[in-house]
């Protein structure tokens, strides 16, 4: 996808945070947002992954590693964008996690996917809006699920937390909007990143988790994480809400909402296809 020059009027000169930095969509997101002006602090868990990803990009990237779920974590990458770049401008809330499964999901399974799909999105914002509201000017972009529209079979702890994602993102929209913040919502279904390959297989229930897999890519294409990346930027600079890296779910989502039973029956027999592919 060729980007416009819309698109680097927006982001050049522009400083923004990218959680899960340090690899798939978050590396893409960090390299397209360089190569096209912004200077990005490239955050990640797993500290070699972001320095390496920073490393390419150069001189206006630097990275930062720890828990995006965490609020010192948050806190330490607004003051590191600063001091290295200026105020945060755009806050790409992009870490995520898979993992469980049913009702066999335990405790911690529910817990973790909470923490970073959804709680570390609300932790940022509320360092970072209250600046933002006196500046004037800020963008966040929640990187969601078409789960987060739909569901994902296989993974009750993944699909609502995604649910909550959307929904924090949408208050947030219709809260701040007016005041200028910009929000935008990413719900792509199947990405080849780490995540869909094995991210989605909970030690607990691996046939779960290789239904929740084979759900995504039986929907729909599986895209490239830079695919994914140019997609999210163009949408951002149209100031646009929902994006979507695969149109086709929009209209799922609006089969869904125009008539929920008959959307659920037609889930229910896509779940026992999957689960009986020689039947």
């Amino acid at each position: 996808m060729e980007l416009s020059g819309a698109v680097t009027d927006t982001f050049a000169g522009r400083t923004a945070i990218v959680t899960g930095g340090g690899s798939g969509i978050g590396a893409a997101l960090a390299r397209r947002l360089a190569d096209n002006g912004a200077q990005v602090v490239v955050a990640d868990l797993v500290s070699a992954a972001a320095a390496k990803v920073a490393g390419e990009i150069g001189a206006a990237a630097v990275s930062a590693a720890g828990d995006a779920g965490d609020a010192e974590v948050i806190q330490q990458l607004i003051d590191t964008a600063e001091s290295s770049f200026g105020p945060v401008d755009l806050y790409f809330a992009n870490a995520g996690i898979g993992g469980g499964a049913g009702l066999d999901s335990t405790d911690a399974q529910w817990s973790a996917g909470l923490e970073i799909n959804t709680m570390a999105h609300i932790r940022a914002a509320r360092l970072l809006v209250p600046g933002w509201l006196e500046r004037g000017t800020g963008y966040f972009v929640s990187t969601a699920s078409a789960a987060g529209l739909l569901t994902q079979l296989g993974s009750a702890p993944y699909s609502v937390s995604k649910h909550a994602a959307v929904g924090f993102a949408e208050w947030l929209s219709i809260t701040y909007g007016d005041k200028g913040i910009g929000v935008s919502c990413v719900c792509p279904m199947g990405v080849d990143t780490a995540l869909l390959r094995e991210g989605m297989i909970p030690e607990n229930n691996a046939e779960a988790g290789r239904l929740a897999i084979n759900a995504v890519k039986s929907a729909g294409a599986v895209l490239s994480p830079e695919e994914v990346a140019d997609t999210v930027l163009a949408g951002v600079a149209a100031r646009q809400f929902l994006i979507l890296p695969h149109p086709e779910v929009l209209q799922m989502y609006q089969n869904k909402g125009s008539d929920y039973d008959r959307w659920i029956r037609g889930m229910r027999r896509f779940q026992t296809a999957l689960e009986n592919p020689d039947a």
